[in-house]
């Protein structure tokens, strides 16, 4: 299983220069990818634009949208942005898509959120085809950005299981991982699919003195819009050595195939410090 670093790009008080340097040192260590989360509503940088001044100082890792939520954006203008990103990395991009869960996004977006899932279907069903015509360039090398869907209904996995590469999950424990991706699995072989899907993860981490609270703080104020269930999703910030491997052993024995560690504060000495446990 392959161990990915995010971008603290959602974190408070992150600079430009911050991430520019993270982007570096994660590059000359043991990470095999850089990834970033989405939000509208919120102190946070944009994905693509992120990832984007990531890819210019980086030749190794591969960047994941972890997910960009598609149907707040218009479909040539996606496929345009993945595709440049694309490029600009010289075929590093995975583009991680869903709908999203918050609903302040699409406010804030005065994008119409009932029939989001509808209006998703029909962007992956074309997005694709719009990178090989090749009338909104530039035009990716092969089929494109490798691409994966999440989502946790069934709906979404169908969704996965026709229009994409691979499952990226959303997060918690191995076991809601492992629930996850046996109905992944049973989407993909339904429809008759060779193979196996892709599959990946992410979790969240503190690791220092002074990091574990001032982690969960970030944790609830990201994830407030769940309620009480924010402070679940805090407890399973990750803040030790020993938590993050069982964390990761964890979601190998559950076929993981890329999981993806996400820092819960910006302070640079993090890459550094979970290079030092995954090695």
């Amino acid at each position: 299983m392959n161990i990915g670093l995010g971008l603290p790009t959602t974190t408070a008080g992150v600079t430009g220069e911050l991430l520019v340097d993270w982007a570096k040192r994660a590059d000359a260590g043991p990470f095999t990818s850089l990834g970033v989360l989405d939000r509208i509503a919120y102190q946070n940088y944009e994905p693509f634009t992120a990832l984007a001044a990531a890819a210019a100082v980086t030749r190794r890792v591969r960047l994941a949208t972890m997910i960009v939520i598609a149907p707040l954006r218009n479909t040539a203008l996606l496929a345009k942005q993945a595709a440049s990103l694309d490029a600009i990395s010289s075929g590093r991009l995975t583009l991680g898509l869903a709908v999203g869960a918050r609903g302040e996004d699409y406010e804030v977006a005065q994008v119409e959120s009932r029939g989001r899932g509808r209006r998703f279907a029909e962007q992956l069903e074309s997005i694709r085809d719009i990178w090989e015509e090749g009338k909104i360039g530039p035009t990716p090398a092969g089929r494109g950005p490798h691409l994966l869907v999440g989502g946790s209904s069934g709906e979404a996995l169908a969704r996965m299981a026709r229009y994409a590469d691979g499952y990226m999950h959303g997060g918690g424990p191995p076991r809601a991982f492992g629930g996850a991706v046996a109905r992944a699995l049973t989407a993909w072989s339904d429809l008759g699919r060779p193979r196996r899907p892709a599959l990946w993860g992410m979790g969240y981490f503190a690791l220092g003195d002074g990091t574990a609270e001032a982690g969960a703080e970030y944790l609830r104020h990201y994830y407030a819009f769940t309620g009480s269930f924010a402070d679940k999703i805090a407890a399973g910030n990750l803040t030790s050595p020993g938590a993050i491997a069982d964390f990761i052993r964890g979601y190998e024995d559950a076929g993981c195939d890329e999981l993806v560690l996400f820092p819960t504060v910006c302070r640079l000495d993090q890459v550094d410090r979970l290079a030092e446990v995954i090695h």
